[in-house]
């Protein structure tokens, strides 16, 4: 199974909507998705399937964005660790008495591998290293899964730093970046947005795989057309390619 990490320059910056946009873009072509989102951070007690928990939005967006195409999975599958604070993610578990183990969400990873679907898109939270913990962080999740890494810019003053300082990281980390989307997350673009997008594609090595404008109504998918899907796929291919048996295993 394919596995891709949708990395943040920071919070906000448009992760779930290049997420469930990429779901609704991959079964569109008639790929089996699974969706992941293991920390969320700010969530709201309410009813869900008769039952109620508590729920964070982004992770019920990749829940929903799941066709009859692709497997239908629970709450609990796409969001095992579930915060109410909207806070950095290893202080809300510090609050809530819990420790966000990467073994246990490695290993909540493996379990999805075994369902019958080809790609798994697992949304990260926040930036790049984020925390879970004393030791580890957000990238930790990628990098040992295994994940190929799309970075999510978002189109504000700053992001030219962010982003290169991002990819700099995930460089560093040993991940392989597949490529980046451009997300503008504001009504308004930002000054001088196109120039901010050209100075993007000069610097960073791996390829743009779109540019979206500001949707609300992107939860049903229509910023699909903004992406370059195909692109996507023969990147995931080139990159599976090229690595070696045995980090392949």
């Amino acid at each position: 199974m394919d596995k891709l990490f949708i990395a943040g320059t920071d919070t906000d910056a448009g992760k779930t909507v290049v997420s469930v946009t990429l779901l609704h873009a991959l079964q569109a072509q008639g790929r089996r998705c699974l969706a992941l989102k293991p920390v969320a951070a700010g969530a709201t007690w309410r009813l869900h399937e008769g039952q109620e928990r508590w729920m964070n939005d982004d992770a019920e967006a990749l829940q929903q964005a799941l066709a009859t195409t692709s497997h239908q999975q629970t709450y609990d599958q796409v969001n095992p660790y579930c915060f109410a604070e909207p806070i950095a993610p290893h202080i809300a578990a510090e609050h809530a008495e819990q420790e966000l183990v990467l073994a246990d969400i490695l290993q909540h990873i493996r379990t999805l591998e075994q369902l019958p679907a080809e790609i798994l898109v697992i949304e990260g939270a926040g930036g790049w290293l984020v925390p879970l913990n004393a030791q580890q962080s957000m990238a930790d999740i990628a990098v040992q899964s295994g994940a190929q890494v799309i970075l999510v810019v978002g189109l504000k003053l700053g992001c030219i730093n962010h982003a290169l300082l991002t990819a700099a990281a995930i460089s560093a980390s040993g991940a392989y970046l597949v490529g980046w989307v451009a997300n503008q997350p504001q009504p308004q673009p930002m000054v001088e947005q196109a120039a901010n997008i050209a100075s993007l594609t000069q610097r960073l090595s791996a390829p743009c795989l779109g540019v979206l404008p500001y949707c609300p109504t992107w939860r049903q998918g229509h910023l699909v057309d903004y992406l370059a899907t195909n692109q996507l796929l023969q990147s995931l291919l080139a990159a599976n390619s090229s690595l070696s048996p045995a980090k392949k295993a």
